[in-house]
């Protein structure tokens, strides 16, 4: 049965509502669990093939992680920093996660909503503001994936990914200068034995 409201937004051009990670954040603030709350988002092939509503870095993870993919095949952005942030959010998210799945949503669902494949691929790759080296692309991933997840678990917002960047943006001339590129034009002094 289709009620009066959803046959009434297929004759809108635009609905607005909280984001996935928006509800959640308000249901485990009212004392709801993530199985109560999981009725109320969208299912994960839905947020990966962009079928619900949401911020631009919510609308269609899979159009994101091609052209992403595109930009790493391009030689455009290293693998680095999009793959490290990822993954650092998927490890620390799914920790919490079975440490209390009714708590903690689980690190599928932190990756495909809100913005943190946009962050991860068109953001925290920035040449200007991001590291230098390989290592330092790796601490500055993780740093974001950590601050992104505290924020959005212990913070008052619910999405942190811009805020993270940012964060962590202001520590890249640290990052830098603790993991200098070798310079170029420089002989390597040998020993004579």
């Amino acid at each position: 049965m289709v009620t009066a409201i959803e046959n009434n937004t297929k004759l809108v051009d635009a609905v607005t509502g909280a984001t996935p990670l928006g509800v959640i954040k308000e249901g485990l603030q009212y004392g709801e669990t993530m199985t109560e709350i999981s009725s109320k988002i969208p299912s994960t092939i839905e947020m990966l093939f962009g079928f619900t509503g949401g911020s631009l870095g919510e609308m269609s993870a899979i159009a994101l992680l091609l052209g992403g993919l595109y930009l790493i095949i391009r030689k455009v952005i290293t693998w680095h920093i999009p793959v490290t942030l990822l993954a650092s959010m998927a490890v620390i998210t799914g920790v919490f996660w079975l440490i209390n799945a009714e708590q903690y949503a689980n690190p599928i669902i932190h990756l495909l909503s809100g913005g943190a494949i946009l962050g991860a691929f068109y953001m925290a790759t920035d040449l200007v503001t991001s590291p230098m080296t390989k290592k330092g692309m790796i601490i500055f991933a993780i740093g974001i994936g950590l601050i992104t997840v505290l924020i959005r678990l212990f913070g008052a917002y619910p999405e942190g990914i811009s805020f993270a960047i940012l964060i962590m943006n202001a520590f890249v001339p640290l990052i830098n200068k603790y993991f200098k590129p070798r310079r170029f034009g420089n002989k390597i002094k040998s020993k004579i034995v």
